[in-house]
Protein backbone atom coordinates (compact mmCIF):
# COMPACT_ATOMS: atom_id res chain seq x y z
CA UNK A 1 0.00 0.00 0.00
CA UNK A 2 1.57 3.16 -0.99
CA UNK A 3 1.42 5.62 2.35
CA UNK A 4 0.41 9.53 1.71
CA UNK A 5 2.97 11.64 2.10
CA UNK A 6 4.13 15.18 2.55
CA UNK A 7 5.00 16.59 -0.53
CA UNK A 8 5.02 13.86 -2.48
CA UNK A 9 2.15 12.44 -4.72
CA UNK A 10 0.77 9.46 -5.21
CA UNK A 11 1.26 9.40 -8.54
CA UNK A 12 5.09 9.62 -7.98
CA UNK A 13 5.32 7.12 -5.55
CA UNK A 14 3.83 4.54 -7.45
CA UNK A 15 6.24 5.17 -10.52
CA UNK A 16 8.97 5.11 -8.04
CA UNK A 17 7.31 1.85 -7.04
CA UNK A 18 6.62 0.91 -10.40
CA UNK A 19 10.61 1.74 -11.84
CA UNK A 20 12.11 -0.05 -8.65
CA UNK A 21 10.14 -3.17 -9.70
CA UNK A 22 11.12 -3.35 -13.22
CA UNK A 23 14.75 -3.12 -12.45
CA UNK A 24 14.52 -5.36 -10.02
CA UNK A 25 13.25 -7.89 -12.68
CA UNK A 26 9.69 -8.14 -10.84
CA UNK A 27 8.34 -8.45 -14.24
CA UNK A 28 10.46 -10.34 -16.73
CA UNK A 29 7.85 -13.69 -17.27
CA UNK A 30 5.95 -11.54 -19.37
CA UNK A 31 7.66 -7.98 -20.11
CA UNK A 32 4.12 -6.46 -19.27
CA UNK A 33 3.08 -4.72 -16.59
CA UNK A 34 -0.29 -5.94 -14.46
CA UNK A 35 -3.11 -4.37 -15.62
CA UNK A 36 -4.27 -1.11 -14.09
CA UNK A 37 -6.94 -2.62 -12.14
CA UNK A 38 -4.62 -4.89 -10.65
CA UNK A 39 -2.09 -1.84 -9.75
CA UNK A 40 -4.66 -0.24 -8.24
CA UNK A 41 -5.35 -2.47 -6.18
CA UNK A 42 -2.17 -3.27 -5.07
CA UNK A 43 -1.40 0.37 -4.38
CA UNK A 44 -4.47 0.90 -2.83
CA UNK A 45 -5.37 3.71 -5.17
CA UNK A 46 -7.57 5.04 -7.98
CA UNK A 47 -7.22 3.70 -11.20
CA UNK A 48 -6.89 7.51 -12.20
CA UNK A 49 -3.64 7.53 -10.23
CA UNK A 50 -2.33 4.67 -11.44
CA UNK A 51 -2.83 6.26 -15.36
CA UNK A 52 -0.67 8.77 -13.82
CA UNK A 53 1.99 7.27 -12.54
CA UNK A 54 2.04 4.62 -15.60
CA UNK A 55 2.01 8.17 -18.32
CA UNK A 56 4.60 9.75 -16.47
CA UNK A 57 6.89 6.28 -16.88
CA UNK A 58 5.83 6.24 -20.66
CA UNK A 59 7.31 9.78 -21.05
CA UNK A 60 10.63 8.80 -19.51
CA UNK A 61 10.69 5.69 -21.83
CA UNK A 62 10.33 2.58 -19.37
CA UNK A 63 7.05 1.45 -20.67
CA UNK A 64 4.75 1.46 -24.16
CA UNK A 65 1.17 1.39 -23.91
CA UNK A 66 0.02 -1.40 -26.99
CA UNK A 67 -3.71 -0.75 -27.22
CA UNK A 68 -5.34 -4.43 -26.79
CA UNK A 69 -2.73 -5.96 -24.67
CA UNK A 70 -1.57 -3.45 -21.74
CA UNK A 71 1.09 -1.60 -21.03
CA UNK A 72 4.72 -3.01 -21.97
CA UNK A 73 8.04 -3.21 -20.44
CA UNK A 74 10.24 -0.65 -23.10
CA UNK A 75 13.59 -0.86 -21.87
CA UNK A 76 15.08 -2.68 -19.18
CA UNK A 77 18.75 -2.67 -19.83
CA UNK A 78 21.32 -0.35 -17.99
CA UNK A 79 24.25 1.36 -19.11
CA UNK A 80 26.84 -0.29 -16.51
CA UNK A 81 29.43 2.39 -14.77
CA UNK A 82 32.38 0.99 -13.26
CA UNK A 83 33.78 3.08 -10.67
CA UNK A 84 37.27 2.20 -9.72
CA UNK A 85 41.37 3.86 -9.04
CA UNK A 86 40.98 5.11 -12.82
CA UNK A 87 37.37 5.72 -13.29
CA UNK A 88 36.84 6.74 -17.34
CA UNK A 89 33.36 7.55 -18.52
CA UNK A 90 34.12 6.35 -22.02
CA UNK A 91 36.26 3.89 -21.42
CA UNK A 92 34.05 3.22 -18.09
CA UNK A 93 30.60 2.40 -21.21
CA UNK A 94 32.97 0.89 -23.08
CA UNK A 95 31.44 -1.70 -26.19
CA UNK A 96 27.73 -1.39 -24.27
CA UNK A 97 27.38 1.99 -27.01
CA UNK A 98 28.12 2.74 -30.25
CA UNK A 99 27.78 6.59 -29.99
CA UNK A 100 29.49 8.44 -26.70
CA UNK A 101 29.53 12.08 -26.55
CA UNK A 102 30.04 15.11 -24.30
CA UNK A 103 28.30 18.30 -25.16
CA UNK A 104 29.65 21.65 -23.36
CA UNK A 105 26.06 23.35 -21.74
CA UNK A 106 28.49 26.23 -20.01
CA UNK A 107 31.45 27.26 -18.71
CA UNK A 108 32.89 30.17 -16.29
CA UNK A 109 35.23 31.14 -14.43
CA UNK A 110 34.58 31.98 -10.61
CA UNK A 111 35.24 31.98 -6.81
CA UNK A 112 35.62 28.49 -5.54
CA UNK A 113 33.28 27.86 -2.84
CA UNK A 114 34.28 26.55 0.44
CA UNK A 115 33.28 22.79 -0.46
CA UNK A 116 35.08 23.78 -3.95
CA UNK A 117 38.68 25.17 -2.27
CA UNK A 118 38.20 22.14 0.23
CA UNK A 119 38.70 19.37 -2.26
CA UNK A 120 40.69 20.89 -4.71
CA UNK A 121 43.20 22.07 -1.54
CA UNK A 122 42.20 25.68 -2.61
CA UNK A 123 42.96 28.71 -0.63
CA UNK A 124 40.47 31.60 0.26
CA UNK A 125 40.02 33.61 -3.04
CA UNK A 126 41.33 31.62 -5.59
CA UNK A 127 39.14 30.90 -8.91
CA UNK A 128 38.13 27.61 -10.59
CA UNK A 129 36.87 26.90 -13.93
CA UNK A 130 33.42 25.74 -13.97
CA UNK A 131 32.05 23.12 -16.65
CA UNK A 132 28.48 22.21 -17.33
CA UNK A 133 28.08 19.08 -19.23
CA UNK A 134 25.35 16.15 -20.41
CA UNK A 135 27.36 13.31 -21.63
CA UNK A 136 25.17 10.95 -24.67
CA UNK A 137 25.41 7.42 -25.56
CA UNK A 138 23.79 6.50 -28.35
CA UNK A 139 21.31 9.60 -28.21
CA UNK A 140 20.46 8.95 -24.34
CA UNK A 141 21.39 11.19 -22.03
CA UNK A 142 22.99 9.11 -19.12
CA UNK A 143 24.59 12.21 -16.85
CA UNK A 144 24.83 15.63 -16.37
CA UNK A 145 28.21 16.69 -14.57
CA UNK A 146 29.26 20.15 -13.19
CA UNK A 147 32.90 20.21 -12.83
CA UNK A 148 35.73 22.38 -11.30
CA UNK A 149 39.30 22.55 -11.84
CA UNK A 150 41.59 24.96 -10.73
CA UNK A 151 41.92 27.87 -13.12
CA UNK A 152 45.70 28.80 -12.82
CA UNK A 153 46.52 25.41 -14.01
CA UNK A 154 43.69 24.61 -16.34
CA UNK A 155 42.71 28.00 -18.41
CA UNK A 156 41.11 26.74 -21.39
CA UNK A 157 40.11 23.34 -20.38
CA UNK A 158 36.21 24.20 -21.66
CA UNK A 159 37.57 25.01 -24.85
CA UNK A 160 39.24 21.43 -25.19
CA UNK A 161 36.34 19.61 -23.78
CA UNK A 162 34.37 21.32 -26.08
CA UNK A 163 36.45 20.35 -28.99
CA UNK A 164 36.74 16.80 -28.26
CA UNK A 165 33.80 16.00 -25.96
CA UNK A 166 36.22 13.70 -23.39
CA UNK A 167 37.78 14.92 -20.35
CA UNK A 168 40.42 12.63 -20.24
CA UNK A 169 41.41 14.16 -23.77
CA UNK A 170 41.09 17.87 -22.42
CA UNK A 171 43.26 16.93 -19.78
CA UNK A 172 45.67 15.20 -21.49
CA UNK A 173 46.46 18.47 -23.36
CA UNK A 174 47.42 20.25 -20.11
CA UNK A 175 50.14 16.93 -19.49
CA UNK A 176 47.56 14.76 -17.65
CA UNK A 177 48.24 11.70 -19.45
CA UNK A 178 46.89 9.63 -16.47
CA UNK A 179 45.09 10.62 -13.75
CA UNK A 180 43.43 8.59 -10.42
CA UNK A 181 39.94 8.82 -8.26
CA UNK A 182 40.51 10.17 -4.98
CA UNK A 183 37.02 9.22 -3.71
CA UNK A 184 33.34 8.88 -5.41
CA UNK A 185 30.38 9.47 -2.85
CA UNK A 186 27.07 8.03 -3.94
CA UNK A 187 23.38 9.30 -2.84
CA UNK A 188 19.93 9.22 -4.91
CA UNK A 189 17.27 11.91 -5.01
CA UNK A 190 14.71 13.03 -6.99
CA UNK A 191 15.42 14.51 -10.86
CA UNK A 192 15.26 18.42 -10.01
CA UNK A 193 14.60 20.86 -12.67
CA UNK A 194 17.47 20.96 -14.19
CA UNK A 195 17.71 17.14 -14.38
CA UNK A 196 14.59 17.08 -15.57
CA UNK A 197 15.41 19.26 -18.63
CA UNK A 198 18.88 18.10 -19.72
CA UNK A 199 18.49 14.57 -18.79
CA UNK A 200 15.17 13.99 -20.44
CA UNK A 201 13.10 12.90 -17.15
CA UNK A 202 9.71 13.06 -15.63
CA UNK A 203 9.23 14.94 -12.15
CA UNK A 204 9.89 13.11 -9.91
CA UNK A 205 12.33 10.28 -11.82
CA UNK A 206 15.26 9.32 -9.84
CA UNK A 207 18.57 10.14 -10.36
CA UNK A 208 22.06 8.86 -8.81
CA UNK A 209 24.14 11.89 -7.39
CA UNK A 210 28.24 11.17 -7.67
CA UNK A 211 31.01 13.60 -5.90
CA UNK A 212 33.95 12.56 -6.71
CA UNK A 213 37.44 14.26 -6.27
CA UNK A 214 40.38 13.10 -9.17
CA UNK A 215 44.05 13.82 -8.40
CA UNK A 216 47.00 13.66 -10.44
CA UNK A 217 49.58 10.73 -10.23
CA UNK A 218 51.23 12.91 -8.10
CA UNK A 219 48.39 13.26 -6.01
CA UNK A 220 47.65 16.78 -6.73
CA UNK A 221 43.79 17.12 -6.68
CA UNK A 222 42.99 18.35 -10.23
CA UNK A 223 39.26 18.14 -11.12
CA UNK A 224 36.18 18.05 -8.42
CA UNK A 225 32.50 17.21 -9.95
CA UNK A 226 28.95 16.38 -8.92
CA UNK A 227 27.43 14.18 -11.68
CA UNK A 228 23.73 13.15 -11.76
CA UNK A 229 23.03 9.80 -13.34
CA UNK A 230 19.00 8.71 -14.58
CA UNK A 231 19.27 6.07 -12.02
CA UNK A 232 16.71 3.60 -14.94
CA UNK A 233 19.39 4.31 -17.55
CA UNK A 234 22.85 3.64 -15.30
CA UNK A 235 24.00 1.49 -12.46
CA UNK A 236 27.18 1.38 -10.75
CA UNK A 237 29.60 -1.39 -10.17
CA UNK A 238 32.22 -0.46 -7.45
CA UNK A 239 35.89 -1.95 -8.53
CA UNK A 240 38.56 -2.28 -6.05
Amino acid sequence: MIQKQKGVSLWRQISDRIRANIAAGLYDATDMLPAETALAQEFGVNRHTVRAALSALAQEGIVKASQGRGTMIERRDKFDFPIGRRTRFTEGIGDQARDLKGVLLASQTEAASVEVQKRLGLTAGETVLRLDGVRRADGRAVSRSTMWFPANRFAGIDEAFAESGSITKALARFGIDDYLRDFTEISAVHAEPDDVASLELTPGAIVLVTRALNTDTAGRPIQYAITRFPADRVQFTIRS
